[in-house]
């Protein structure tokens, strides 16, 4: 890692992250589509607007991680200080997450089973908080965190150290290729999916189970879970996840370099 880095600025990483957000949106969507070509952006406007500032709040946080651990603008941060670095966005990214995904799996398993409680996402919301205030909105918060820290630090941290080895001796990383940024970005999608599936699984039964079905939180679900469906259920949607992850987060990753790179250009000092 001897290539001198680029300033750190993590206004520019929440800018950047969120076009990197918009881009992993426009590849992904079609690969959770089953209608046919003309369907394959239909509908794509709500996980945007829900992605983007998901997506610029992660590299925000990773940006801030950075800069925290540099005692000078030339240091150049070791593997496990990246790490770090992505832990810290998965902390700011779970605000987010936590309440978003505790709607859409309970909206997801009102549609399997043909019942009608929450007329959308925003009655589902008001419901919840009717039901068990703020509490009742976030909850699966821990399971979330578990998730999304280490996930988040081998996603940035997987990146990072792919970007280093594709890069030819005596080069820049700032000069590496698209098709190389591609490449390490898809990887690191699929090296964050294989810490975050297990816990992903947790947090999705802890979520939509009743009240008080787990008094012992995520203990008690992987409990049931190993128990009732062997260790192999915590990689349930193993597959389906890994097809989306690679593509969608190679675009991911493509869209935040060329972000970076023109913001770089029109706000050198921001």
């Amino acid at each position: 890692m001897a290539d001198k880095p680029r300033p750190i600025s993590p206004l520019k990483n929440l800018l950047a992250g969120g076009f990197g957000g918009v881009c992993l949106v426009f590849v992904g969507h079609p690969l959770d589509t089953v209608k046919g070509i003309t369907g394959l952006y239909r509908g794509m406007a709500a996980p945007i607007i829900g992605v983007t500032p998901m997506f610029a709040v992660c590299f925000f946080g990773f940006g801030l991680g950075k800069k925290l651990q540099q005692k000078s603008p030339e240091d150049v941060l070791s593997y496990p200080q990246i790490f770090a670095a992505g832990m810290l966005s998965g902390v700011f990214t779970t605000g987010i997450m936590t309440p978003g995904e505790r709607i859409k799996c309970l909206l997801q398993i009102q549609a399997s089973s043909g019942e009608t409680k929450y007329n959308g996402t925003l009655d589902c919301a008001k419901k919840l908080y009717q039901e068990s205030g703020i509490r009742g909105i976030y909850k699966g918060t821990v399971l979330t965190l578990m998730r999304d820290v280490p996930a988040s630090g081998m996603y940035f941290m997987t990146y990072e150290w792919l970007k280093n080895i594709f890069t030819p001796e005596g080069k820049s990383v700032s000069e590496l290729s698209a098709p190389r940024i591609l490449v390490a970005g898809g990887f690191a999608g699929i090296f964050n999916w294989a810490v975050a599936i297990p816990p992903d699984v947790l947090k999705s039964r802890f979520q939509t189970a009743p009240p008080g079905k787990y008094p012992n939180g995520f203990r008690d679900v992987l409990r049931e879970l190993i128990q009732n469906e062997g260790i192999t259920s915590l990689y349930k949607g193993f597959n389906a996840v890994m097809i989306r992850a690679f593509p969608a987060n190679a675009a991911c990753f493509l869209g935040f370099e060329v972000a970076m790179k023109f913001l770089d250009w029109v706000a050198p000092n921001l």
